[in-house]
């Protein structure tokens, strides 16, 4: 059983009741579950053009949605990064000294093997066990 566990939810994927689930089937009596959402960072040339207003509006509303899928479990914290997802997903689990980390994927398309998906990334880098959705 797992002590630490993070499931990286992108709020715009369906997984987030399966993820849960499956952490708390792989938590320990006495485990900790982190709900956690990166929001990107624009690069410069969108900054440029959005207001700082409506990159806070932004964020703010990520904070609330990422609030609302884990209301009704009150054994889930959610936690909010910043930056590039498979970076800030692996340093965060070393951070909290993470044990597990459950994540979604889409099917890889061509791009994906050139660039690499956010789930690649974390299963490649990543501190502890991945164990990845589909």
């Amino acid at each position: 059983m797992h002590k630490k566990i993070i499931v990286a939810l992108a709020l715009d994927h369906g997984i987030s009741q399966e993820a849960l689930s499956m952490a708390r089937h792989l938590k320990g009596d006495d485990g900790e579950i982190h709900a956690v959402h990166v929001h990107e960072t624009p690069n410069s040339t969108v900054t440029a053009y959005v207001s700082e207003d409506v990159m806070r509006q932004a964020v703010d509303a990520a904070k609330e949605k990422l609030a609302a899928r884990v209301a009704d479990t009150p054994d889930v914290e959610p936690v909010m990064l910043h930056g590039s997802p498979g970076q800030a997903i692996t340093q965060y689990a070393g951070k909290i000294g993470a044990d597990c980390i459950i994540m979604g994927s889409h099917k890889p398309g061509l791009s994906d093997y050139f660039l690499g998906s956010t789930s690649s990334r974390v299963v490649r880098h990543a501190p502890c066990s991945v164990y990845v959705i589909r």
